[in-house]
């Protein structure tokens, strides 16, 4: 809509709109997906077809292994579930020194099961480069052994190879344009598997835990930054991009790293990330508040949405981690809480996993409890909601079409002729119309948000000589 047409009976019209107008923007984008990943070290996890059966109630049609465990991909079987299993550290040197292995380990465990169960994708070992068994000699011969049995038995063109990698393969990710791998690893192992990636049309598996970089980092990350919440953000001294995410950031210091090499065409796919529930004392931002927060905003970030900075059009593709607390996984108290349910099939906090279930709990903010995570902290005191100009004109604009007209804002005031007409553009008006929604809904959380396309502060906007109040 042209600003300078904004007359009030435009409003009136807007009534008629329908309750998801809020989210139209989502689907004219590229949305990435969400999957979750599956471990089991723990005694006291239900069956493999409860688990199914719980994958499915939630909207989850995407789900890693780390093994191939017979029950599990027997109970997967029909289900519609799109299946990432593994071969672990343990079997890589085995498949990279005797093809016949594996030959007949794809045999026994992927062209057993596929296609009635979907596999779609093996993970070939996990975090190689930071196994203290030395296994990264034996990634790439072991990729390419099972490239030649998927190939032998007609599978090729329908599962790829890739292979978790940390982020400590990379020798400098900050800022992101400077991105750059361990010297020690780009000759034997990290050319020859993009060089494998990039031929096979497939793409680099990557697990980014921003948790671990702001607990070790916290009295220089912000924590908004880390859990995707409204923040100022950082400029990239490099290229001049805007980062508001540590994630992103992340992910383009990988994408910086694939270009230095001459491999701009390879794909990222997530395949880990989340955030604990609970931690040692010593685990700074460990909790239940932050972990609901970071996966409940990531999620929302995927699935309405556009690609990092560096690379706009390529959607995020995310696996979560992890579908249930593990109870017998070693390490910190965090190694054992990061999973979005108990074993008993209780959530451990509520987060909308799909996009219907996004644009129903953002098609009523005000009733977040059961849908939607809170972005924000309760309010208090005077506060205001205004728009994010990051969020660009199109996603603004449908915010302020639902603002003022399902959503019910007093929108008076910003006609044309009117005290706040001016400044006449659509971050001002969107923002005296988001205002009005978030003062009419008492400040409650989750009532400035608009999908990412409002935040709230604790100073008086200041557009023009317009007063934005503070109740109604």
């Amino acid at each position: 809509m042209n600003m300078a047409t904004f007359t009030f009976p435009f409003f009136l019209s807007l009534l008629l709109l329908p309750l998801f107008s809020l989210l139209t923007f989502a689907a004219e984008n590229t949305t990435g997906t969400i999957g979750i990943n599956y471990g089991r070290i723990a005694n006291n996890l239900p069956a493999p077809e409860k688990v199914v059966a719980l994958l499915k109630s939630q909207g989850i049609n995407k789900v890693k292994l780390y093994d191939t465990d017979a029950a599990v991909l027997t109970a997967l079987a029909n289900s519609g579930i799109n299946v990432v299993v593994a071969l672990p550290n343990e079997l890589l040197s085995s498949a990279a020194n005797d093809a016949s292995f594996a030959d007949k380990w794809v045999q026994a465990n992927i062209s057993q099961y596929h296609p009635q169960t979907q596999i779609e994708a093996i993970a070939v070992g996990n975090e190689v480069f930071a196994d203290p068994n030395n296994t990264t000699k034996f990634l790439v011969p072991a990729i390419n052994n099972l490239q030649s049995a998927l190939v032998k038995h007609n599978l090729s063109s329908s599962i790829k190879l890739s292979s978790p990698i940390a982020l400590s393969a990379l020798q400098n990710s900050y800022p992101p344009s400077s991105g750059s791998f361990k010297p020690d690893l780009i000759e034997p192992a990290i050319k020859p598997l993009l060089d494998f990636l990039s031929k096979t049309s497939s793409y680099l598996m990557i697990n980014a835990y921003p948790f671990f970089a702001y607990e070790a980092n916290a009295d220089e990350i912000s924590l908004d930054y880390a859990l995707f919440r409204t923040n100022q953000g950082n400029v990239d001294s490099g290229n001049g991009l805007s980062y508001n995410s540590l994630m992103e950031a992340q992910l383009d210091a990988v994408f910086a790293a694939m270009s230095a090499l001459g491999y701009d065409d390879v794909k990222l796919v997530v395949t880990e990330t989340g955030w604990p529930s609970n931690g040692d004392e010593n685990e700074i931002g460990a909790g239940k508040a932050n972990a609901a927060a970071y996966n409940g905003n990531l999620v929302k970030r995927v699935l309405t949405g556009g690609g990092t900075p560096l690379k706009t059009k390529d959607p995020l593709n995310v696996y979560l981690f992890a579908l249930f607390n593990e109870n017998q996984k070693p390490g910190p108290t965090s190694e054992r809480n990061y999973g979005l349910f108990f074993p008993d099939e209780e959530k451990v906090y509520d987060i909308p996993l799909t996009l219907a279930g996004l644009n129903g709990a953002q098609s009523n903010p005000a009733n977040e409890s059961k849908a939607q995570v809170p972005t924000t902290a309760p309010s208090s005191g005077n506060t205001w909601c205004v728009a994010n100009a990051n969020a660009g004109e199109e996603k603004l604009q449908a915010a302020l079409d639902y603002a003022c007209g399902e959503g019910g804002a007093d929108c008076r005031s910003i006609q044309e002729g009117s005290t706040c007409f001016n400044p006449n553009t659509l971050e001002a008006h969107a923002s005296y119309a988001f205002n009005s929604y978030y003062q009419k809904k008492a400040r409650g959380t989750g009532t400035c948000d608009f999908g990412g396309a409002a935040h709230v502060v604790a100073q008086p906007p200041r557009y023009g000589t317009c007063d934005y109040p503070t109740g109604y």
